[in-house]
């Protein structure tokens, strides 16, 4: 399944994303002889419609569910860097650091369907794995990848960017600092620093209760311990309750947000 074209149908052997919530998420090659195990039991692939969502693979998902061979960008670098190196449709890229290869499924997309890209990576054993994961991705016609030390062998490659952009992107302001100093010396303008973040909100609803609301609340509550008091069944209570609960209406809810405890980081 490509990661270019969208389908609407899918068939053996091809790529989904298996989707049980924003946190749960699992690449799987579809066979329906195989099973699928997760905390809910045991399915067979050919069973799972309906239990869960089979998503159409993209860049976005890939970055969440990608095997972590080493750190890697996520949605909210990605979408900045692609956006303030102006990379479209015909764009000709050159990527140092091939890794995971999230970032490159991103560029892929981006530069389609004329554009190419080039990533190197220095590890062997990377380097062939993230190969293979652009030819089943369907992704080999606009990535050449390379197994290849930029830093101390160069790029090997001539005349394919002019007068182009460089983006860096380094977890520690110290190397921050160290970029900065050589691309000045190399003659590099308009150098900038951006810091991207991202916050994740969890959002949920609270029912709003009204000045009446709040006397009935404690009426209801005074009436139970009464009861209780009185020594009454607990059918009779149940029933009471019930009477109650239907002659009200529900209060209406509001919206709110609250950001986790922990923020995710990038390992």
């Amino acid at each position: 399944m490509s990661f270019l074209r969208y389908k609407t149908h899918i068939e053996e052997g091809e790529l989904v994303i298996a989707y049980l919530s924003r946190e749960n998420m699992t690449p799987l090659i579809v066979d329906s002889k195989k099973t699928y195990n997760n905390k809910f039991g045991i399915f067979k692939h050919k069973d799972m419609i309906g239990f869960m969502y089979l998503l159409h693979p993209t860049p976005e998902l890939w970055t969440h569910v990608v095997p972590h061979r080493t750190q890697i960008l996520y949605a909210a670098d990605i979408s900045y860097i692609t956006t303030y190196l102006d990379l479209k449709p015909g764009s000709v890229v050159l990527e140092s650091g091939t890794g995971s290869g999230s970032f490159s499924h991103s560029l892929a997309r981006t530069i389609a369907p004329n554009g190419h890209l080039y990533t190197f990576e220095f590890h062997e054993e990377r380097a062939k794995a993230v190969k293979q994961d652009f030819e089943e991705h369907g992704l080999s016609d606009l990535i050449t990848i390379e197994c290849r030390d930029v830093c101390k062998n160069g790029f090997g490659v001539t005349d394919l960017v002019h007068a182009g952009k460089i983006s860096c992107f380094s977890p520690c302001i110290e190397q921050v600092q160290r970029t900065c100093a050589s691309l000045n010396e190399n003659g590099f303008v308009e150098i900038k620093m951006y810091e991207c973040l991202m916050r994740e909100h969890e959002i949920k609803t609270i029912p709003i209760y009204t000045v009446t609301d709040a006397v009935n609340k404690i009426k209801l509550q005074q009436d139970k311990k009464r009861k209780r008091k009185e020594d009454q069944d607990e059918q009779d209570n149940a029933n009471a309750d019930s009477q109650v609960s239907k002659s009200k209406q529900d209060p209406p809810n509001l919206y709110v947000s609250k950001t986790p405890n922990e923020v995710k980081g990038h390992t």
